[in-house]
């Protein structure tokens, strides 16, 4: 009976041996995974920290970029006032030559008659005038005959 006991003793020993040794390479096997999560980590921190580092500098350009559109935008709001004022005084050059236009148009409306009848004396003005010089030359060439 004590056979049994030393047998059992050493199936128990053999059996915590192979605990021991199933363990111990699961062990094995946990640390090499760790390790590779480790590394992954460290690669993981080095590309954030680059990301970071650019995304600062993106940051910082995008911030002078803003303050260039903003005085650029100052700027281009001072042209458009001027802009305006063009408009305006063009608009107000236009509104006075409609004004001059109308009232020319009017007063030659009003005073057809009489522009027709100072056309119809300055015609036979002419025509005395022309008459009056025809009769020079015509006393001219009298005058050369003679």
């Amino acid at each position: 009976m004590e056979w049994i006991l030393y047998v059992s003793v050493a199936v128990i020993a053999i059996a915590i041996f192979i605990l021991v040794i199933s363990v111990m390479r699961t062990l094995k096997s946990v640390q090499i995974t760790l390790s590779s999560v480790s590394n992954t980590l460290d690669s993981f921190e080095k590309q954030l920290q680059g990301v970071t580092k650019e995304s600062t500098e993106l940051l910082h350009k995008t911030n002078l970029l803003a303050e260039d559109l903003q005085k650029k935008s100052e700027q281009l709001n001072t042209v458009v006032v001027a802009v305006k004022g063009v408009g305006d005084s063009i608009q107000s050059l236009n509104n006075s030559v409609k004004k001059v236009s109308h009232s020319v148009t009017n007063e030659l409306e009003q005073n057809q008659g009489k522009i027709s009848q100072v056309v119809q004396w300055g015609s036979a003005i002419m025509e005395l005038k022309d008459k009056w010089q025809q009769k020079k030359r015509v006393k001219e060439v009298f005058e050369d005959e003679l």
